[in-house]
């Protein structure tokens, strides 16, 4: 039998905001002078960046891209060759695109401004509901919830008891805003503080229940720690994939100049040329390469 849902929470808190100001670690989009440098604007391009990926690898990324392009208008000026080139290998070089798109619909319809309300940064390229929320909350200081997979542990953990959360739905963002402090100011240090504490004491395969601010809350602790089940879907290994493939293809146009290579010497080593010629077809598919007469670039 399926498991039922527990209800959403009425007037439970959490003590975690004294714990993440004691403990939070030192990160740029933390910083009040990063905030009064770069806005909003540094808010959404940390998390884009920040999708999937390590923290280490972000920050001197981060500090590059920002110091190129250091608003919206300044980026929505770019090419997308240069925006791609930038990205290096950040990593689902998608998001450079979906972020350089951003950037010029920020500019087309809200002035160069990143927009505060949550439909208006829903409404732009590559944006979701964790991050027009976490702009909104983390930039701007609006009161909302703001749920990754980080507090999505924690909650699963701390509130139903359950050793990894179930699939993401709604109920998150319901379960969360039932949490939330009722001060503005407060409740985006509670969003921060979830996360923090997910990332860094309540992680997936070795929690440090011993050492968390929530050991005497948490419903899984007083639980015996229980294996619930994990339904979370596992990423296929890199290597031999179609996505190492893709990588080896865009580092050899970014090592081109403009006019790209031709296409007979793009990777003529590559143990799988079917893989090949299937990366070289999806990087044009999503825009991230053009094929013109024989040769292969990124895109102009």
């Amino acid at each position: 039998m399926p498991q039922t849902a527990s209800p959403v929470p009425q007037g439970r808190t959490l003590p975690l905001t004294d714990w993440y100001r004691t403990n939070a670690r030192d990160l740029p989009w933390r910083r009040a002078a990063f905030h009064e440098e770069f806005g909003a604007w540094g808010v959404l391009v940390s998390e884009f960046m920040l999708q999937q990926t390590q923290v280490s690898r972000v920050i001197p990324r981060l500090e590059a891209w920002l110091e190129r392009w250091p608003t919206p208008t300044a980026m929505a000026a770019a090419t997308p060759a240069e925006v791609v080139q930038q990205w290096a290998n950040l990593g689902y070089p998608r998001r450079a695109l979906w972020l350089h798109r951003a950037a010029v619909e920020v500019v087309e319809r809200h002035g160069g401004v990143v927009p505060r309300d949550i439909d208006a940064l829903l409404a732009l390229t590559g944006i979701g509901d964790y991050t027009a929320r976490a702009v909104s909350v983390f930039a701007y200081g609006d009161r909302h919830p703001v749920v990754d997979t980080n507090t999505r542990r924690v909650l699963a953990r701390a509130v139903e008891g359950r050793s990894h959360p179930a699939s993401p739905s709604r109920r998150d963002l319901l379960l969360m805003e039932s949490l939330l402090p009722s001060s503005d100011a407060e409740s985006a240090v509670f969003n921060a503080a979830a996360m923090e504490l997910g990332a860094t004491v309540c992680t997936a395969r070795s929690p440090q229940c011993e050492i968390c601010p929530l050991l005497g809350e948490c419903a899984w602790v007083a639980e015996g720690r229980p294996d619930t089940g994990d339904v979370r879907r596992r990423q296929a290994a890199f290597e031999g994939s179609d996505r190492q493939a893709r990588g080896a293809v865009l580092r050899v146009l970014r090592g081109a100049g403009a006019d790209g290579v031709a296409l007979e010497t793009v990777l003529p080593d590559w143990p799988d040329p079917v893989q090949r010629d299937r990366a070289i077809d999806s990087l044009i598919a999503d825009g991230l390469a053009e094929a013109a007469d024989g040769a292969l670039s990124l895109p102009r």
